[in-house]
């Protein structure tokens, strides 16, 4: 049944972990020699299971979350590491200033994943993201197209919607509406009429780099998302290279992307 390892947090973390060693780490290094005592910053790392595959690689970790509760069972599988100070978590807002002042300037790689397309003002997010980048630092971002079939993440839906795709295009009153027909929560409701509020194409995405002025050092698309592997049971497979170079109609036909910038 498609997205149900939602709900069991051990194994998102688990699978969160072999997507970064087998996808995301391959697709860094591609464009980007990872230093062998570096330092990483997953902003939204959740459970950390991201950061597990980085530090399993001898790199100094570092992972900031709004959501307490995620940090709880992090702190629990990520135990041995914390002991021995290859990671810390935090629970607090990066635009404080103690955490801008304590990290400044030092990551070589800051993580977003699935990540940018809940941010509402997406240009001062990365217009203030190199504050806590070295010299050489990137960034990696990887998200879900808006318009792709399931952009609106109905798949947290309680209902049949969950299996619907595209209906999160629909203008944001007859959204709501068929939402509560559904029989959703007000706070389902709520939480995916701000994915709808931010919620971001490819298009948009590269203009705010351009304006915040990062150059893009690698990207690739994905027809069928890494993580699809275990959501659907689909092997995952790059966009076709002729839908890639369409603007707008890749967005509709392409379940995940992932950048690699820096600042230009």
């Amino acid at each position: 049944m498609p997205y149900n390892f939602h709900d069991d947090r051990k194994k998102y973390f688990q699978i969160q972990t072999e997507v970064t060693e087998h996808f995301i780490i391959p697709f860094i290094e591609q464009a980007w020699t990872l230093p062998q005592d570096g330092r990483v910053l997953e902003i939204g790392c959740g459970e950390a299971g991201v950061l597990k595959a980085f530090s399993k690689r001898g790199w100094r970790t570092v992972g900031v979350d709004l959501a307490s509760e995620k940090l709880v069972l992090a702190r629990q599988l990520m135990h041995d590491e914390i002991k021995d100070g290859r990671l810390e978590l935090i629970n607090e807002n990066i635009y404080e200033e103690r955490f801008k002042q304590k990290f400044k300037k030092q990551f070589d790689l800051i993580i977003l994943k699935d990540v940018i397309e809940h941010i509402p003002d997406q240009p001062r997010l990365l217009s203030y993201l190199h504050t806590f980048l070295t010299k050489q630092g990137v960034i990696f971002f990887a998200f879900p197209p808006w318009y792709m079939p399931f952009g609106g993440h109905q798949q947290m839906c309680a209902s049949f919607l969950k299996k619907m795709p595209y209906f999160h295009l629909l203008p944001m009153p007859l959204y709501r509406l068929v939402l509560k027909m559904a029989g959703e929560s007000s706070n389902k409701i709520e939480a995916l009429a701000a994915n709808k509020r931010t919620g971001i194409t490819i298009e948009r995405f590269e203009r705010i780099l351009r304006k915040s002025g990062y150059a893009i050092l690698t990207k690739r698309f994905y027809l069928f998302n890494p993580i699809y592997r275990y959501k659907f049971g689909l092997t995952p497979k790059e966009q076709y290279a002729l839908i890639a170079r369409l603007p707008y109609i890749r967005d509709f036909l392409t379940t995940g992307v992932y950048y690699l910038v820096r600042r230009s």
